[in-house]
């Protein structure tokens, strides 16, 4: 085992609580000035948690995934609106940036995330869970849309990696993780194979949003199963985190070390925290 795999952390420790009774989290991510960012799914509603206060900000839909551009405005996915949305933290308004392709409407967005141009890629599952109808799309920078796979069990979560050149995507119902060479001149996903295979539940679940290390570790957080996985550069499952409530679904890194691996955990409604001894990778959108 090379030293990028090392074990970060061991599975009998367990997360403090950061904040508790929220409406199924999801899309944790952190701002330039610090503040952590979420959704609730069910709450119809995006949370901001800063200096140890949590606000609320009610846009309806069903929000899910967060990115948060370098204006500091939050794009996040709505899949009761089947659209991509912002939010602008100063106005407290948020705008519709995107509800079809192809001439038809978005098949219920999940997650999503910049690349090294600013281009934004996310996931479109709909209602793929017993059929391979799931796709994920590049909208790129002047605004053009185009999908950049198609016929995937329920794609998920997504993670580029340091130097923006890999692409990683969750296909949840076959509890395996997808690679491939990511080119943001012009917005393709070539050489796409199944990387890694995560345990997964006999029900609904399996791999949803992740975060990369700078350990060289992706950091999966598998609804149904109480853990976070940590899959090495080779593509195994080397060791897992405890997450206190069997649905995690999104995880993130603190960039400044402080609150370590940040969870969102939709059974007990928490957003918690794992110490843990390595950092997240530099974002670079």
């Amino acid at each position: 085992m090379n030293t990028l795999s090392k074990p970060a952390i061991s599975t009998e420790d367990t997360p403090t609580t950061l904040i508790t009774g929220l409406s199924f989290p999801e899309g944790p991510a952190f701002a330039a000035d610090g503040s952590l960012w979420a959704v609730e799914l069910k709450g119809e509603s995006l949370v901001q948690y800063k200096n140890g206060n949590l606000k609320r900000f009610p846009v309806g839909g069903g929000p899910n995934g967060i990115a948060i551009d370098k204006q500091g405005k939050i794009w996040f996915c709505d899949s009761a609106q089947r659209s991509i949305r912002r939010f602008d933290p100063v106005s407290e308004k948020a705008e519709t940036i995107l509800d079809k392709i192809d001439g038809e409407p978005l098949n219920k967005p999940n997650d999503l995330a910049f690349d090294s141009a600013g281009n934004l890629v996310f996931t479109c599952p709909g209602e793929s869970r017993q059929e391979p109808t799931g796709y994920a799309v590049v909208r790129m920078r002047n605004g053009s849309v185009k999908k950049i796979t198609t016929e995937k069990y329920f794609p998920n979560g997504l993670a580029f990696s340091a130097n923006g050149k890999t692409l990683v995507l969750a296909e949840t119902y076959k509890h395996r993780l997808w690679k491939g060479n990511w080119n943001a001149a012009t917005g393709e996903w070539t050489d796409a194979t199944v990387w890694a295979m995560v345990e997964g539940p006999q029900g609904p679940g399996g791999p949803d949003g992740m975060a990369f290390g700078e350990d060289g570790n992706l950091y999966v957080a598998v609804y149904g199963t109480g853990y976070i996985h940590i899959v090495s550069p080779e593509g195994k499952v080397i060791q897992k985190i405890n997450t206190a409530g069997q649905n995690p679904t999104n995880c993130a890194f603190d960039p400044t070390g402080k609150l370590g691996l940040v969870v969102t955990e939709a059974e007990k409604g928490q957003l918690q925290t794992v110490a843990i001894n390595t950092k997240g990778i530099t974002l670079f959108n």
